[in-house]
């Protein structure tokens, strides 16, 4: 009977422990389904840039593109965000959320996104539970569709007392997520990108230096070690712009496609001038054959990636080129090491510059896989080293350079004192003479060359500075200017050849009133469509867009009779009038009346007269009711 009691206590007990331990884990599940996200309590007295990254949380589910089915997800699909979940390379549909909720000011903030190279972020903005804006960034896109135009992205927010902000944000990236996410006040903003972009225009400047400065000694001097090292150093220059995100926004604002493959083509490219600057340093030709053929090799090796890289996986092709760079920058390491301890004279200045740059990298690893934290953004060390070893190896060939020079200084006075010795024999004294005579022809040759290069230079400047005066800036055609000098001598060849020429004068139909309702931006953005449309729409090299004036544009048609103008122009008209454009999300109805004229130039004052019969067909268009093509006869017939 004890037995059989003590056996129904156990099992009392163990069902009773069992059952506690199923309530306690439904009750995590619960409390895990009704898990809410904490907001950041912004007021006036709130320090002026917070770190979102405790209040950032991360979807578990990256299977999810559409908003619509992110918030029909269970609040448990949502975890606190972590700083090593941002380390990855290569994501979709990775999505974080924030909360922010001001209780009583009325406050101005800006969201930071210190990434330049994130590929994609969509900002969705709710307010109160109410879905206001959504904002698309990323260097995927053109640089002018950024709200802010920084090289970071930023987003402006504005804040009313007693709402609460939520934010959802959707990133695909082929390269590093690291996602540093700051709330900023403008002026702290504005005071820091002033700090950090005198620092990155300091570095690039100095990198920029230091590769002219090494092109022109080898240029003078013929060196392959200073060619080499320019073109390594011009390379880092390069990478370190595009890591900043200042060559997207200077070099190629409206190339995105340019951010896909820069970097799988400057890094080998880089390398292979590293390891072919690295052979004439330690001048392993006359020291070491072997770390010579296999300098050669992973030259080889890294140039032949410059090609392949482009056509692999971005992701893949990134892991490959780190792990090339480490393993070649190690392998260099050695080489300079061995070199210094069998005593070549370089080697320590070298292995001093190659040690800083891979401790640099591997710092940034570390703290890319978050075994390292530093207050610092992770491409700072390698930047860090990477300017110390450029700094180090032109210090190095500054040495090599001071050496070569007292080489041929000793030669000289070698040389000199040869020729005091043996000056009474008359023969040597003549051979002297002759070869001061060619090294002065020589150099007066090398003078030559380097004033019709400097000439050359000034003609392609002002070659350069010719085309740009006749550009309009706004819509990139040809401007009035160029359009006046165009007319004349159009007029000409139909003179001298007995051809008829056209001329189309386009205006913009109620621009004004566009202005008024939308904006000048869309004005602006308008009279550019326009411009495109006409660039498009015109296929022979000889016919000529440019814009008159204000929203006019002028068409100059040669060998063209009034019949085909007619067709240019109503072909025109129809891809205007059939074009749905758009401008911040809303339609621009945009309609445009052309005046035609065509004739054959008979005089020098011919071409001024069909411009104005050209403008009086406008003019007639206009009175006509707009959106029409019109041509003009003696009496201006509508067409």
């Amino acid at each position: 009977m004890r037995i059989t009691n003590y056996l129904g206590f156990s099992f009392l007990s163990s069902a009773s422990l069992i059952l506690g331990i199923v309530l306690l884990i439904a009750c995590q599940l619960g409390w895990a389904n009704t898990l809410q996200t904490i907001p950041l309590r912004l007021t006036s007295d709130s320090i002026t840039k917070i770190d979102l990254q405790d209040w950032l949380y991360i979807n578990n589910n990256q299977d999810i593109s559409q908003l619509t089915k992110l918030l029909e997800q269970p609040e448990s699909t949502w975890k606190k965000f972590e700083q090593d979940q941002s380390q990855n390379i290569g994501v979709t549909n990775y999505w974080v959320t924030f909360s922010i909720y001001n209780p009583e000011d009325n406050l101005s903030r800006i969201i930071a996104i210190d990434n330049p190279l994130l590929d994609s972020i969509v900002i969705y903005h709710f307010v109160n539970g109410e879905l206001i804006s959504s904002q698309k960034m990323g260097d995927t896109l053109p640089f002018a569709q950024r709200p802010l135009q920084s090289n970071i992205f930023l987003y402006p927010v504005e804040f009313q007392p007693g709402e609460t902000h939520k934010f959802y944000v959707k990133i695909d990236s082929l390269g590093s997520i690291s996602l540093p996410i700051v709330l900023w006040s403008s002026n702290d903003l504005t005071q820091l990108t002033e700090t950090k972009n005198l620092y990155i225009g300091l570095q690039i400047g100095l990198l920029i230096a230091i590769s002219l400065f090494s092109f022109f000694i080898a240029f003078a001097s013929s060196s392959y070690s200073y060619s080499y090292y320019s073109g390594y150093v011009l390379g880092l220059t390069l990478l370190t712009a595009s890591i900043y995100g200042v060559s997207f926004r200077y070099l190629w604002p409206q190339w995105p496609m340019m951010q896909q493959y820069i970097f799988t083509i400057i890094i080998p490219l880089t390398l292979g001038f590293s390891l072919m600057f690295t052979e004439k340093a330690l001048q392993l030709k006359y020291h070491n054959l072997t770390m010579l053929r296999i300098c050669r090799i992973m030259a080889v090796i890294a140039f032949s990636m410059v090609i392949i890289m482009p056509f692999i996986h971005y992701s893949t092709a990134l892991h490959i080129l780190v792990f090339t760079v480490l393993t070649m920058s190690t392998i260099l390491v050695a080489f300079s090491l061995i070199q210094a301890f069998t005593g070549q004279r370089n080697a320590p200045l070298y292995a001093i510059g190659r040690i800083a740059l891979l401790s640099g990298c591997i710092v940034t690893g570390l703290l890319y896989v978050d075994i390292l934290t530093l207050d610092i953004s992770p491409q700072v060390p390698t930047m860090i080293g990477l300017t110390f070893e450029v700094v180090t190896m032109a210090a190095l060939l500054a040495l090599r350079y001071s050496d070569e020079r007292k080489a041929k200084f000793n030669i000289q006075q070698q040389a000199l004192e040869q020729a005091q010795r043996i000056r009474e024999v008359r023969e040597e004294a003549l051979h002297a003479e002759a070869e001061n005579s060619e090294k002065l022809e020589q150099m007066v040759q090398e003078r030559t060359l380097e004033l019709e290069i400097t000439l050359r230079e000034l003609n392609e400047v002002n070659q350069k500075l010719t085309e740009q005066n006749t550009i309009d800036s706004l819509t990139g055609v040809k401007n009035r200017s160029a359009f006046d000098r165009r007319l004349v001598a159009e007029g000409r060849i139909s003179r001298r050849q007995q051809t008829p020429m056209a001329l189309l004068m386009i205006d913009i139909d109620k621009f004004k009133n566009i202005n008024d309702e939308f904006g000048h931006l869309t004005g602006d953005f308008s009279i550019q469509t326009i411009a495109r449309i006409l660039t498009e729409m015109l296929k022979r090299p000889t016919d000529l867009v440019s814009r008159f004036g204000g929203e006019e544009f002028a068409i100059i048609l040669p060998s063209t009779d009034g019949e085909g103008a007619l067709q240019v122009a109503e072909q025109i008209r129809l891809a205007i009038c059939e074009q749905n454009i758009t401008h911040n999300g809303q339609p621009i109805p945009l309609t445009v009346s052309i005046g035609v004229s065509a004739d054959v130039i008979d005089s020098d004052e011919h071409p001024m007269l069909l411009l104005e019969q050209a403008d009086k067909a406008l003019y007639q268009a206009k009175r006509s009711g707009r959106n029409k093509v019109c041509y003009y006869a003696l009496t201006a017939d509508q067409v």
